[in-house]
């Protein structure tokens, strides 16, 4: 029994796609944030704060460049994502209700572009060429991670809390692991797409992994595996119709154990993963957050202000006091979105993610893609957990989750069987 190929779409060099591959790649880099931390520091300032939203402008830009090569396909990619198209326009009418109007205001123009971005990529590039170009955009962010916990220490290393462990580019070591986890699976996906250059890419997969580990983020490290994982999955699904039914059943039994596990072991899987029930403290900020929720719970506060909208009354303050300390956000995506968009903003987050995960699932029995999407979305998910990921402005994960969500709805018959 043979594996069925990854005929994705037919071999072309990066030449091919001229210059919408290395400007999409550009685009990716400027919202990886990975240039903030040797700009500005730990704590930039109002005036580096300011230098820094006007460099991320660039990006927006370079999408829009993106959009002029394929302005078709990438209009198609919006209209095949209604739930997301919605979302939109809710972040937009919240500016109206904010409590802090401008800040929306000046943010939802910045998710509007960053959420443009992914639809221009899966308007842009097939399968196999949007792995490759994410694939180049964590290649390059690996290698200078590399290069500065190497040769600068000082940004690269952390010196306080976690002392010894590696930050690459970013402000700490959760975020650099959960960076390269994503890289692993954008990695190892435009391997398996893109055979001839799969020694490049699993060589950089390799790097990826080593700085996870070095990290020391153990969350970041399960969800690589598990992002491994159905990687493999995927491919045994495609040997045939015997494997198929092999691994459902293999799905069903592993899905099983993983909730009995939760449910009767919960304290030996926090040990394992080196937390305590609390989350490191996650918990906390949920029961505050929701707690502030119940006062609006059909409009929230408004899109990207909770969290800087200072004052003695405001629902910041009001969580700061409650949890004991000062969260940076929700630390949950779905806490998040019903925090700043109200009940109508959280359930359409909920219908575009449920059809993203939808048509993962039926892409895994019927094309290629589903190496790059089935990975992604499993990473996604737990980190989607306890990080704010979700719909969140010049964010890398956000871009390319919107990439891979509009182009599993878009038709693709050279990926498909």
């Amino acid at each position: 029994m043979t594996a069925a190929p990854a005929r994705a779409e037919p071999y072309a060099p990066p030449t091919a796609l001229g210059f919408a591959a290395p400007l999409a790649v550009a685009m990716l880099l400027i919202y990886s944030a990975a240039w903030v931390l040797p700009l500005a520091g730990d704590a930039p300032t109002a005036a580096q704060g300011g230098l820094i939203r006007t460099l991320y402008m660039p990006a927006y830009v370079l999408g829009f460049g993106v959009f002029a090569m394929a302005p078709m396909r990438s209009l198609e990619a919006a209209v095949r994502q209604p739930f997301l198209i919605v979302l939109m326009a809710v972040a937009v009418a919240s500016v109206f209700w904010s409590i802090a109007p401008d800040q929306s205001a000046r943010r939802v123009v910045a998710v509007l572009c960053t959420t443009a971005g992914g639809l221009i990529l899966a308007g842009r590039f097939g399968w196999a060429a949007l792995a490759e170009v994410a694939a180049a955009a964590f290649a390059i962010l690996a290698v200078a991670a590399l290069i500065a916990a190497l040769a600068v220490p000082s940004i690269g290393v952390m010196s306080e809390i976690f002392p010894g462990a590696w930050r690459g580019l970013w402000p700490e070591k959760n975020a650099l692991g959960g960076n390269m986890a994503l890289g692993f699976v954008c990695l190892s996906a435009a391997a398996v797409l893109n055979p001839r250059r799969a020694w490049l890419w699993w060589g950089f997969a390799g790097l990826a992994l080593f700085l996870v580990l070095m990290s020391t983020s153990k969350t970041s490290l399960v969800s690589l595996l598990l992002g491994a994982a159905t990687l493999a999955f995927v491919g045994l699904l495609r040997l045939g119709p015997a494997a198929k039914v092999a691994m459902l059943w293999l799905a069903v039994v592993g899905l099983t154990i993983a909730a009995g596990a939760l449910l009767f072991a919960a304290d030996a899987i926090f040990d394992i993963l080196g937390k305590d029930a609390t989350l490191t403290g996650r918990t906390e900020i949920w029961t505050a957050a929701l707690r502030q929720i119940e006062k609006r719970p059909w409009t929230g506060y408004g899109y990207g202000v909770v969290w800087d909208a200072t004052g003695p009354w405001t629902p910041f303050a009001w969580i700061e006091r409650e949890a004991g300390f000062t969260p940076q956000h929700a630390h949950n995506a779905w806490i998040e979105q019903w925090l700043g968009l109200g009940l109508v903003g959280l359930a359409m987050f909920s219908l575009f993610y449920l059809q993203s995960v939808a048509l993962t699932l039926w892409a895994m029995f019927r094309s290629a893609g589903a190496y790059l999407a089935a990975p992604f979305v499993i990473v996604y998910t737990l980190m989607s957990i306890t990080e704010s990921v979700a719909f969140t402005y010049n964010d890398l994960r956000w871009v390319l989750f919107v990439a891979i969500a509009a182009r599993l709805a878009m038709a693709d018959p050279a990926a498909d069987h």
